[in-house]
């Protein structure tokens, strides 16, 4: 399934339940260091979170995340168990903190558990592997529900942006305005991040924002916090 595969419409409708923050695995309860970069005084402001957000995007997602999924997708739709596992645990592998493995793990069998409740084959043997993760379980549905490859992955990133822009807009805090304005600027960039993404070979996936390992590792020891990660 290349970039020329078109979506169908149940596909789309498929991929918008995928994506929506009404997805019962939790999403809303990570911020991913963000609370703790508040905490820290490093963003206070619409403009400096916006910076935050994109420079993840731009150093973990595009070179981390989204290529682990496209080889997730491609072992699901060729039935590669040994290289989902592989990738799964790449994936984990590239995670710095403990709270973050524990947010991929937690959220990845959530989903996974809520896929099996949706009759998705081959769900139900990942509902307790230690190698689960929220990818594996998002690519595993989009080859189910014949999502085509770069429309899973550009949906994967807009929901990890909208989730990590509700948090800013919770704790900075932000108006709603403001919200929507980093939504709209931020999104511009999705698609081309998808394609880098995908250009991407093995020996090249790999990135890390020193700020994100930081603001999470010290947040693990927060006295007082909203979000698990």
């Amino acid at each position: 399934m290349g970039l020329t595969t078109m979506i169908t419409d149940l596909g789309l409708v498929r991929l918008l339940q995928l994506v929506s923050p009404a997805l019962p695995i939790g999403m809303y309860s990570y911020s991913q260091g963000l609370e703790r970069a508040v905490e820290d005084g490093w963003i206070g402001n619409e403009r400096q979170a916006g910076e935050w957000i994109a420079g993840i995007l731009e150093r973990c997602q595009t070179r981390t995340d989204l290529p682990c999924l496209s080889r997730l997708y491609d072992a699901w739709a060729e039935g590669d168990v040994a290289s989902v596992e592989r990738w799964s645990i790449h994936l984990l592998a590239c995670r710095e903190t403990s709270e973050l493995r524990a947010e991929d793990r937690q959220s990845g069998q959530a989903l996974v558990r809520l896929l099996v409740g949706l009759s998705v084959e081959r769900a139900e043997a990942w509902i307790r592997h230690p190698s689960a993760t929220l990818a594996t379980g998002f690519s595993l549905a989009a080859v189910s529900w014949k999502i085509p490859k770069f429309e899973a992955l550009l949906g994967y990133l807009w929901s990890w942006l909208e989730n990590q822009v509700l948090c800013a807009v919770k704790l900075v805090p932000l108006g709603q305005a403001a919200g929507q304005r980093l939504l709209s600027q931020l999104a511009e960039h999705l698609p081309e991040r998808v394609k880098t993404a995908l250009d991407l070979s093995d020996n090249e996936i790999g990135g890390s924002a020193f700020g994100l390992a930081l603001a999470s590792s010290r947040h693990e020891v927060q006295y007082s916090r909203l979000f698990r990660s």
